[in-house]
């Protein structure tokens, strides 16, 4: 039996599509007015930055701003978290919009009147902390979301559920956090959340652009280390040894042929990367272990399957081929899965994200090798997370200082569009239009 369309059942769809549509015009007016206290916020984060699981005075302004607002507020969500729930007049589904918190143990070489000057300790080093991959403007737009959507609501169909997560770029070993606990303790229940949007600022795009893939948009990732141990020389006499050092550097060199040789890349890309390398005391003293530490990335099962084996085999063979041994640990304290954009939400909510930033500036994208723990939200509820351009206006992509070092660069002119963006998805989807 066909479904009638009654002119009161289209009345009613035109008169929610009006609604929406009006609703969405204050959000561009609401955005627009709030951009120089969005960047207020992200200035003052990014002088006080705080490393993972150590937030508490972002979280504190956080939890603040979101009650001044009217918004219920639960604060130490796996450890330094903060959830707000902002309950909607009207009824329909629960939508979460999720920011990161958490610097790094990067010292800051830009030379701007808020760097950061922070130090601390991390894994037994002081280090200076930066907010070198941009949460601090993550941060900053959710607040701005809150605030324009608080005001709407008695018209919002729905709850919106604000998650500031701690400790996106991991732990050191021995430590919980991130999204991975914030599920665990309940972040995607009561209400149960029905989708989940977030985004990633990105300083090689362009601001005033938003880049997007459906399916696998970010790697699955795990860190590793190798233990290699030898036995102790002087070095003056290395023939007394098994130098860890040499066999050390053997194993990194024999792990690049992993991705080379055995990953078909094209299909998937994968990475192998080693960044830490530490053994010895002194330059003549062949010392009796080397450690490094380092990540893998891959977006299939089956890749990641066969690039552990691999590392595994590689080093544990290799230190056998010249009398030592090598322990290895994969994970050793962090693993992500792949960060999946629902394929059918992606294609329907598209559509939003072109109306906010102009369909000439919403870009396909091919996958990233970085990583992700929104992908642990992404396996409780169909999730859209996406890229937000914040490179200057005419840079250059292959030039402009990536994330994760000292030289890290925002234009905060595209922070605005951000806002209207997460807006924009939350009111279409309670629309309907994600449905």
């Amino acid at each position: 039996m066909k479904k009638l369309f009654t002119p009161l059942f289209c009345l009613a769809i035109l008169t929610a599509t009006a609604q929406t549509t009006a609703l969405k015009k204050l959000v561009s007016i609401k955005a627009d007015a709030l951009n120089d206290k969005v960047i207020a916020w992200r200035r003052d984060f990014h002088e006080h930055p705080e490393l993972g699981n150590r937030e508490v005075r972002t979280s504190d302004i956080i939890a603040k701003h979101l009650r001044s607002l009217g918004i219920e507020v639960q604060t130490g969500v796996a450890t330094t978290g903060v959830v707000g729930v902002l309950k909607g007049d009207l009824p329909g589904p629960v939508v979460a919009l999720r920011a990161d918190m958490d610097g790094l143990p990067v010292t800051e070489r830009v030379n701007l009147p808020f760097a950061s000057k922070v130090k601390t300790q991390y894994n037994g080093q002081e280090v200076g902390v930066m907010h070198a991959c941009g949460h601090d403007s993550h941060m900053a737009i959710l607040m701005a979301v809150a605030e324009v959507l608080s005001s709407m609501k008695k018209d919002l169909h729905g709850t919106v559920k604000f998650i500031f997560q701690p400790a996106e770029e991991g732990l050191p070993a021995g430590e919980k956090g991130g999204a991975e606990e914030m599920v665990k303790q309940g972040v995607m229940e009561n209400p149960k959340v029905d989708v989940i949007f977030g985004l990633h600022i990105n300083s090689q795009t362009e601001a005033g652009k938003i880049t997007y893939k459906p399916g696998g948009t970010m790697a699955g990732v795990s860190d590793l280390q190798i233990t290699v141990k030898g036995r102790s020389a002087h070095g003056a006499y290395p023939w007394s040894s098994i130098d860890p050092v040499v066999v050390s550097a053997q194993i990194i060199t024999g792990l690049q042929s992993i991705v080379s040789r055995n990953v078909n890349v094209t299909e998937n890309p994968a990475v192998v990367t080693i960044g830490v390398l530490n053994g010895g005391t002194r330059f003549n003293i062949i010392p009796e272990s080397v450690k490094m530490q380092g990540t893998i990335r891959y977006f299939t099962p089956a890749d990641e399957k066969l690039i552990t084996e691999n590392v595994k085999r590689i080093a544990i063979k290799t230190a056998e081929a010249y009398g030592a041994q090598a322990e290895v640990l994969i994970p050793y304290s962090n693993k992500y899965p792949v960060t999946f954009n629902d394929v059918a939400l992606t294609a329907k909510m598209l559509p939003t994200l072109q109306a906010t930033a102009g369909e000439e500036n919403v870009i396909l994208r091919p996958p990233v090798t970085g990583a992700e723990d929104f992908s642990f939200y992404q396996q409780k509820a169909p999730g859209i997370f996406f890229f937000l351009g914040g490179m200057p206006k005419g840079g250059n992509a292959l030039t402009a200082p990536s994330h994760h070092t000292p030289d890290f660069y925002l234009d905060e002119s595209g922070f605005t569009l951000g806002v209207k963006a997460l807006c924009n998805l939350t009111l279409d989807y309670m629309a309907g239009k994600g449905k």
